[in-house]
């Protein structure tokens, strides 16, 4: 068997950052060499990882692939090959696609189309409607990441807003509840409201977004939300938080204390504020939206504290054309996947999160909350899902190096200074000089 040494990296795992190497065989880390331990055995190939830091790679828990039925956007191998580019080796893809991931045959046809055309290692969510909680007792919980629940509408219409129905999916698993909170009443009086504001529709602009769909809204449902866990014992975790008064709901609590209600942020939310609408517009209009930079403060500090557990992405692609027109107009989503790590990277750089934090909430806190057996971690016997990144190596986001099948990005001209150097999955060099290998596809996850 191939046995590859990654020599002389600084190794950021489990709250440490340490010089080291490892040494990958069979699509595991085999060895782990810090504090001067020697190899056990010669290798095939040797890496020089000098000047480089190496990741557990990033794992996903929040995308959009838009596989099956909105591909004229997205497929599943497009997206992965730009998660692979951007260190990202594991993602749980979302149901809103067409048709909805909410049958058990609509579900095997997912997972089947994941394995057909992933590069990187996958799962996908179940989810939930009104009245189908009574599927959720035939689901392979090895196989499936979670239930996912729509709180607030969304592309794709999955709203489940009624209580009976709400009570009967807290109730009715012990699977990870993966909630999307917006409060849809409060929604539609803001929207009435500006609406009376503005002669037309396409008039309203897109920086109404975030007042539109208010951190009223956000607080409501995912209050709601932590109630109906709390009162089931449910496992619940609160995807992209966006606002400071949410944090009031989440422990700081480590995930080792196995608390049941975790909270995640997106990219977006931590990158950028409302000032950004005067620049890009309707290119960063997502659900829930961005809001101030005071609100943004608090999510970066909530990162910090342990009240956010993960960073994500909610990567939710859409044509440049789909994003044309004001606060109610344009659809909602960017593509962000291929570019989610360094720009946390750059946050480093800025001082806000340190390398040990990021990896905690990129890797870490993902392979705990949702129990993915052997990845997230750089540890002996795990499965060699690694990312090298090299500091202080400027490049420039342009449309040629995009490789989401939207073809943009709102972070175009922007400059990083880390840059991905390879991605691993399994052991298998995905991603290179700028090049994925399409030819290889990642494993399914497995889920204790």
């Amino acid at each position: 068997m191939k046995r590859t040494l990654i020599h002389n990296a600084t190794i950021v795992n489990e709250g440490q950052s340490i010089k080291g190497s490892i040494v990958i065989e069979n699509g595991r880390i085999a060895e782990v060499l810090t504090d001067w331990k020697p190899l056990s055995a010669p290798c095939d190939e040797t890496i020089d990882a000098t000047g480089c830091y190496l990741l557990p790679g990033i794992i996903d828990d929040h995308v959009h692939f838009r596989d099956p039925g909105l591909t004229h956007k997205a497929d599943i191998f497009t997206e992965s090959c730009a998660a692979a580019a951007g260190g990202v080796t594991s993602i749980m893809d979302m149901p809103n696609t067409n048709p909805l991931t909410t049958t058990l045959d609509t579900l095997n046809a997912k997972l089947d189309l994941l394995n057909e055309k992933c590069v990187v290692n996958h799962s996908c969510y179940f989810g939930a409607t009104n009245n189908n909680y009574n599927e959720f007792s035939k689901l392979d919980k090895h196989r499936v990441c979670g239930i996912k629940l729509f709180m607030g509408s969304s592309t794709g219409n999955m709203l489940v807003d009624k209580m009976n129905s709400l009570l009967n999916i807290f109730n009715g698993t012990d699977m990870l509840i993966a909630a999307h909170c917006e409060d849809q009443e409060i929604i539609k009086k803001n929207t009435a409201k500006y609406k009376e504001k503005f002669a037309d529709d396409a008039e309203i602009p897109v920086n109404k977004h975030p007042l539109i769909r208010s951190a009223l809204a956000c607080y409501s449902s995912s209050k709601l939300a932590v109630r109906l866990a709390n009162l089931a014992g449910a496992r619940l975790h609160v995807l992209h938080v966006s606002t400071a008064k949410e944090l009031s709901l989440f422990s700081d609590a480590p995930l080792s204390s196995l608390k049941n209600i975790t909270a995640e942020a997106c990219i977006a939310h931590l990158f950028y504020d409302s000032e950004d609408y005067k620049t890009l517009g309707a290119r960063i209009k997502c659900n829930p939206a961005i809001k101030s930079e005071s609100n943004r403060t608090a999510l970066r500090a909530a990162v910090n504290s342990g009240l956010i557990d993960v960073i994500a992405t909610d990567h939710a692609p859409h044509l440049l054309n789909e994003k044309e027109g004001g606060a109610l107009k344009a659809m909602s989503g960017m593509p962000m996947i291929q570019f989610s790590l360094v720009s946390m990277l750059e946050l480093v750089n800025k001082g806000i999160f340190t390398l040990e934090t990021i990896v905690e909430k990129m890797c870490h806190a993902p392979a705990q909350i949702y129990r993915i057996n052997e990845r997230g971690y750089i540890r002996e016997g795990y499965r060699a899902d690694l990312v090298l990144v090299r500091p202080n190596t400027p490049w420039e986001v342009t449309t040629d190096r995009i490789l989401s099948k939207c073809g943009w990005s709102p972070l175009e001209g922007h400059t990083f200074d880390w840059k991905i150097e390879k991605t691993f999955a399994n052991g298998h060099l995905i991603y290179d000089d700028n090049t994925v290998d399409g030819t290889y596809r990642g494993e399914e996850l497995r889920f204790n």
